[in-house]
């Protein structure tokens, strides 16, 4: 799959082992989220300062791993901004779930948490509201406590 950086489009495309592509330029910079403004995101160049504001839509679904002063990583091709990379795992405060179970171990069953950021994640019976847990932004799914 192929997506094309000036329009947004994706494609799929087969190549052989012989075809050659030509490598695009790809700038990435350190940022920092700093805030959202209704539906622009707006961040800040580490190096000059710089805002940056960037739509919910652009982010695809990212949004919810996003804390106000974490860092990220904004890639750009021609100046302009392409996609963002955020970090491995981020931790978030479960801010709703079900009461946790006393004594559980580690089991096979989940129960949805809502997060400070929104995000809805599954996590096991013995997380409780108020509590820190490491989310992976890969898989959106809960790893461990924090």
């Amino acid at each position: 799959e192929m997506k094309d950086i000036e329009a947004g489009t994706k494609t799929n495309q087969r190549f052989r082992t012989d075809d050659k592509v030509e490598r695009a330029f790809v700038e990435p910079r350190e940022m920092t989220y700093s805030y959202h403004d209704g539906d622009m995101y707006v961040f800040m160049d580490k190096e000059s300062y710089e805002e940056l504001r960037l739509s919910a839509e652009f982010l695809e679904g990212q949004t919810g791993y996003l804390l106000p002063n974490a860092d990220v990583q904004v890639n750009f091709y021609n100046s302009r901004a392409i996609g963002l990379e955020l970090p491995a795992s981020v931790v978030l405060t479960v801010t709703d779930t079900e009461p946790g179970i006393k004594n559980a171990t580690a089991t096979n069953t989940f129960k949805p948490a809502t997060t400070e950021t929104g995000l809805i994640v599954q996590v096991p019976p013995f997380i409780n509201q108020g509590e820190k847990i490491k989310v992976s932004t890969n898989a959106g799914s809960y790893n461990e406590r924090a």
